[in-house]
Formats: C-alpha cells, structure tokens, sequence
C-alpha cells in the first residue's frame, strides 16, 4: 500500500513519484522527477494539485489512506499543465461535487479546454475562500511560467503552496531539503529555473514582490522535494536567479568536425583560466543542452563555437542555439558577452550564423565572430587568447 506523507498536522503529501522519467520537454531528468499534491483535513477537506493522468492511481491510494476521496470538497488546481491537473477528472469521479479553484480567466478556460465544463471557481489575487479553521489565500503568478499560473498560502499551516517556483524534478524517498541536503536540492532547483523559468525572470521579480507580506514557514513546490529549514536561503537564491547578475565565470560550448574549432574552443578556456576566471568547457558531443543551460544562468560570457557544415553551423550547435534562444530572457542580459567562433573551408557562415543567433538572445558581441580558415597554427591560437583575454572585466 502507498502511504501519505505528513506535512504539517493535518496537511498530507498525496503525491506521485515517476522514478523513470529522464526527459521532460528536452530537459534531461537523470533524477526522475515527483507530481506533487496536498491534502488538507478541515472541515472542507481540500486538495491541492493533482498529478500526470498516469500516476492519478497513486494519487487516489494516498488520499485513500488519510480519507475517503468522496469526501474531498476543493480542488485547487493552481495551473493547468498536465503534470499538475491531469488527474482532475479521476478525482472528480470520486468527488462529483468537489469545486475546482483555479486562475481567472487563464485557469479556468484552460482547464475547461482539457477536461470540459466542470464546477470551476475562478479565483483572482487576493480571493479567499474559507475551508474551516483555515483560510487559504491565492496569488496569480502570471507567466511562472503559464499566463494561469497561481499560488496559494494557507494562514494556519503558514504553508506556501508554490506550484511551480522553487521546484525541482527530483525522485526521492525523502520529502524535506533537510533529509536530502541543501546543496543536492539547490543544484536541482538551478537546473529547474535555468531550463522552465528563466526566461520569465521578471514576472519572478513581480511574484516574488507579492508574496512579501507572507508569514512562510515552509514551501510546499509541485516537483521535488519540500522546503521547511531553508525557506530563507530558496527565496534569497530566487531572488538573485530572477536578477538575472551573472558571476564572473565563462562557459565555452562547440562541436567540431576536424578539430580546429575544438582547437580554438581550448585556447579560449585557457584565456579566461589565464585571466582568473572560473570557466568549464562543453562538448556537444557529450553533453546535454539542458544541463549547459543550467551554467548559462550564472556565466557572463558564453563562447560558442561551431565550423561550416553545409553552408551552415552544425546541427548540433543549431540545436543548442535554438534551446538558448527559447530560455533567453532578451532583456536583462545586458552586459553578458557572447563569443562566436569556428573554422571554415570556404565560407564563414557557421560562426556567422553562430553570432546571429547569440546577438538575437541579447549578448554584447564585443568581437564580432572569431572565424579561421583550414587549420590552426600557433600564431593564430596565441591572438586568439589574446583577443579573448581582452573581453575580461568590461
């Protein structure tokens, strides 16, 4: 039998937990991943979120440990993507007269386009709704990171109910940062903002404003595991996520055919190390874009390189490229320097192209594309960590 997990007295974990998911929407989830939902035993009983259609059996076993389902009342459905509503309409079956809260309009139309017409009660920021001793509380968080998204505070658990923000796809027996160990959850979460919310960094900002005046105590996310004894250190970290300041620290990403734009991509890593700046080097050959991503979020400059293949970059970079520019935020990157640079025969459009697409995602391109013809020599590698060496502190 599957076993609820006490939050809080009279608050449940009723989640599911997909130990073998290892790719969600292209971002690799070498950890699986959990679909979050909350029971909350008051006079109404209440349910927060539900999970993948998949996992809606798992759900319903946990409920059924702590309560009839039949009894639930509300289901807070704070946004609509499958992962998070997919299993309303196995819950609604079991509680034909349970109410769905959820965003207005966003939520609600959304849900009514999945599911159907339902007993929708559309909520708006600020909107309360009493469900006994408790009283539960809804803030619309508007493009973290749909436009239904929304969260939802309850004032005696003083339980934030974040959907979204601060989660992690993370499997785990554990349920509580403290039983993982923050730098394992933090490392999960960064990649989580980088690759779903970074590119809506400053409706964070604005979220992050409307929360101010809550009295947290834990944080309650729909993916990963639960925040109770570093609330403070998760909203401190988002916040500085959302501000979008890099570090100083460099990231050189390529592929390469005969191994001179490899060349290259070496001797930039080592003008940044001979200037003392922290810098790792990405293979795409090897390594995944959504975990490059993740060093995006943090890096100032950014190299990339590609040679001509076809008349074009490699599809590989191509494919990188395009990843970026969906998660660039566009505005707030300023100050971040893109470095374009690869080899050609007998056209330089790989590197150009490379340069197009990293001026689009609003990097400041202080050397243009760093292309070379045929193969490297010596001389030409030596002005090359010079030239990149010049781009440090400006």
């Amino acid at each position: 039998m599957l076993h609820a997990v006490k939050v809080k007295p009279d608050v449940y974990w009723v989640g599911g937990i997909d130990w073998n998911e290892r790719n969600f929407h292209g971002y690799t989830t070498d950890r699986g991943s959990t679909y979050n939902a909350y029971l909350i035993m008051d006079e109404h009983p209440t349910l927060i979120d539900t999970c993948k259609p998949g996992f809606a059996g798992e759900l319903i076993e946990r409920i059924g440990e702590v309560v009839d389902p039949a009894r639930i009342e509300y289901v807070v459905a704070n946004h609509v993507e499958q992962d998070h509503s997919g299993a309303i309409p196995a819950i609604c079956e079991l509680a034909p007269n349970a109410r769905i809260v959820t965003s207005d309009p966003y939520g609600a139309s959304g849900l009514a386009a999945h599911y159907g017409e339902r007993d929708y009660l559309p909520v708006k920021t600020g909107d309360t709704l009493c469900i006994g001793k408790r009283t539960l509380t809804f803030t619309q968080t508007l493009m973290v990171h749909w436009p239904d998204n929304m969260v939802t505070y309850s004032d005696v658990d003083r339980i934030l109910f974040s959907n979204d923000a601060f989660g992690q796809h993370f499997a785990s027996s554990h349920h509580f940062d403290d039983e993982v160990g923050l730098p394992e959850v933090l490392a999960q979460a960064k990649k989580y903002y980088a690759n779903i919310v970074m590119p809506y960094s400053r409706h964070v900002v604005r979220a992050l404003g409307a929360l101010e005046g809550l009295d947290i105590d834990m944080v309650a996310p729909s993916h990963g595991v639960i925040w109770r004894s570093h609330v403070g250190e998760i909203m401190e970290t988002y916040c500085r996520w959302s501000s979008l300041a890099p570090d100083e620290y460099a990231i050189v990403v390529y592929d390469s055919m005969w191994h001179t734009t490899e060349d290259m991509a070496r001797e930039i890593v080592e003008a940044f190390i001979e200037r003392d700046v922290p810098t790792r080097l990405f293979d795409l050959k090897v390594d995944h874009i959504s975990d490059i991503m993740t060093e995006v979020l943090s890096a100032k400059y950014v190299a990339v390189g590609s040679p001509t293949l076809n008349n074009g970059m490699m599809p590989t970079v191509a494919a990188f490229l395009c990843y970026l520019k969906g998660l660039s935020p566009k505005t707030g990157w300023e100050g971040r320097v893109g470095i374009p640079f690869g080899s050609y025969g007998w056209g330089t459009n790989g590197p150009d192209e490379v340069a197009a697409v990293l001026e689009a995602c609003g990097f400041d391109l202080p050397l243009g594309a760093l292309s070379h013809q045929w193969v490297e020599d010596e001389e030409h590698l030596a002005q090359l960590q010079t030239a990149v060496a010049g781009v440090v502190g400006r």
